[in-house]
């Protein structure tokens, strides 16, 4: 497959192509496979510190509440807009050795558009929690079913998921599953087999990202990921979420009901869902909910 790795260029203020043997090789098999796993991105001191700030975060803000329909206990699971309060946050989602990998993938302009920060408890049976094959949003790209992309185009990226582990999270814990490639597919996980633990696509089968605390798990928002099934000695899970997106693609830091560019007169003047959609409010779902 070729790769596509992008900048923007200083001449003119578009995306073109930059070579890809200065990009790190994350990036290329981040691009290639869908998934990378960064080992040791922070040390003991910055997990301590980041895992400080976010549980008194859990500690002092009530759960945001945006998806209703959830039970109060999963709403609780979830805190948003993490880089707004937390210090330790905005600098963890500037991390070089992150930025280094998705950078030639989403352009150097590339910005946060959600940041949720994670804590599972040990022994509940998940029902959110990515506990399902999904997709982040999308797909970017869809294509018929039989439909393959053509290798001689780069699959181009416009958004990538991150995970920054607050604790180890092996196999017992239910990290998170990807299933290589599938971001090309240009479908959603077919909807009868989503908690199929053996899901495959075009002879890729999942690949488990048990990691340590520090550690960094990125996959490209298309892929077909989950959380796995927990065993026994799960101790739950903590880590700081980042979605990435290329600058074209709106921020969810925060519900499109709190911010938006609309006057109170024209939020008054739409009436129906559509109306709504049409000028930019949007129920929450991916990134924001």
């Amino acid at each position: 497959m070729l790769v596509g790795m992008l900048t923007r260029r200083r001449d003119v203020p578009y995306l073109g192509f930059r070579p890809d043997h200065d990009a790190p090789e994350a990036a290329r098999h981040l691009e290639r496979e869908g998934w990378a796993l960064l080992p040791g991105v922070l040390g003991r001191d910055e997990i301590d510190a980041l895992a400080a700030e976010i549980a008194a975060v859990y500690d002092t803000l009530p759960a945001d509440g945006r998806r209703p329909q959830r039970e109060p206990a999963e709403q609780t699971q979830f805190r948003y807009e993490m880089l707004n309060r937390s210090a330790a946050c905005q600098a963890a989602v500037g991390n070089r050795r992150i930025l280094d990998v998705i950078e030639p993938l989403l352009g150097e302009d590339c910005h946060v558009i959600a940041n949720t920060a994670w804590r599972n408890p040990a022994g509940v049976e998940h029902t959110h929690g990515g506990g399902l094959w999904h997709i982040d949003a999308g797909p970017h790209i869809p294509l018929p079913p039989g439909v393959d992309w053509d290798e001689r185009i780069p699959h181009p990226v416009f958004a990538i998921g991150c995970h920054i582990l607050l604790q180890d999270c092996p196999a017992e814990c239910g990290p998170t599953g990807v299933i290589p490639r599938s971001h090309l597919s240009g479908e959603p996980p077919p909807a009868d087999r989503l908690t199929d633990d053996d899901l495959s696509w075009r002879g890729n089968e999942p690949v488990v990202l048990a990691a340590s605390a520090g550690d960094v798990q990125l996959f490209v928002s298309d892929l077909w990921h989950r959380r796995m099934p927990t065993a026994a000695g799960d101790a739950g899970r903590f880590f700081l979420q980042v979605h990435y997106g290329r600058r074209d693609i709106a921020q969810r830091l925060r519900t499109t009901a709190v911010a938006n560019q609309l006057s109170g007169e024209a939020v008054a003047r739409a009436t129906t869902d559509r109306d709504r959609t049409l000028i930019g409010l949007h129920r929450p779902l991916f990134y924001d909910g």
